[in-house]
């Protein structure tokens, strides 16, 4: 399988080369919670020696209730992204919507992330591909809720055709047969690596109850089970992936989006921990 490496950071993921962590906030918040969560994150995985990379969004697009909170926008959000990457020194990660933001998405991100729901949107596989090339970085494409592991090689060849091979990280997160629930088969993680790109798992967005949660004044928004992410993100571990994507926050139950599926901030040591021995573990 080919090895993919961030080149500016000099972090690379694929066989034998570490547990790759994308870790951070669902959305951000403010400049002040996103400094102090990557400030955090990047101590234990330093620690740890881990590749680490530090994702927040700056739009939730795809939300159930009109009324969800959606993060701070394009322009403010890539500025605290910035911010962050400029005084900690750490690569970004962070999605993208629509085909016009990929060019200042790439200027600032070092993985640019293909939401899941909109992996079959051409022009903004295109324009993501495009633009990633251009600046050196990396793609992290999530497999659809709604495609088979097998379906991806029709995504990859878009990519390729658009800027070339050797810049795609595919990423399981669970298929949704309705109902408010997503089935995770790690069968998928073999299955994707077959194609010769690193694969990843999202345990965070895999524990999602889609449109299972009432909100006040009427509408539905995401349940969780967020018991249920280090279990998904072993499991996936020693199917084979390659990193894991796993989203905290200091106060889970008060977090602005998504909060039933992200882990508290305060357990990130023990649960890095525990995934870096049964990657090690896996890797025999």
């Amino acid at each position: 399988m080919a090895t993919l490496t961030l080149d500016k950071w000099n972090l690379s993921i694929g066989d034998g080369k570490g547990l790759f962590c994308i870790l951070g906030l669902n959305v951000l918040e403010d400049l002040d919670l996103a400094m102090a969560t990557a400030t955090e994150l990047k101590a234990i995985t330093s620690d740890l020696g881990l590749p680490f990379v530090f994702k927040a969004s700056f739009d939730k697009a795809n939300r159930s209730s009109i009324n969800s909170f959606r993060g701070p926008g394009l322009k403010e959000g890539l500025k605290i992204l910035a911010a962050v990457k400029d005084k900690l020194k750490v690569p970004i990660a962070t999605d993208l919507h629509e085909p016009d933001q990929a060019e200042p998405v790439a200027a600032v991100a070092d993985l640019v992330q293909i939401p899941a729901f909109l992996v079959r949107q051409t022009d903004l596989i295109v324009a993501a591909a495009r633009a990633t090339q251009k600046h050196g970085g990396l793609l992290h494409v999530k497999k659809a809720q709604f495609l088979a592991p097998w379906d991806c090689k029709s995504i990859l060849h878009k990519i390729e055709q658009a800027a070339g091979p050797g810049m795609t990280i595919l990423c399981e997160r669970g298929a949704a047969f309705g109902y408010n629930n997503l089935i995770v088969d790690m069968l998928a993680i073999p299955e994707m690596k077959k194609f010769g790109v690193p694969v990843t798992i999202d345990a965070t967005h895999a524990v999602q109850l889609p449109g299972a949660r009432e909100v006040a004044g009427g509408g539905v928004a995401a349940g969780g089970r967020r018991e249920g992410v280090a279990v998904i993100a072993a499991a996936a571990i020693a199917a084979g992936a390659d990193g894991v994507f796993l989203e905290f926050h200091p106060d889970p139950d008060n977090a602005k989006c998504d909060g039933p599926s992200c882990l508290p901030l305060g357990g990130a040591r023990a649960v890095l921990t525990r995934l870096k021995a049964l990657y090690a573990a896996a890797q025999v």
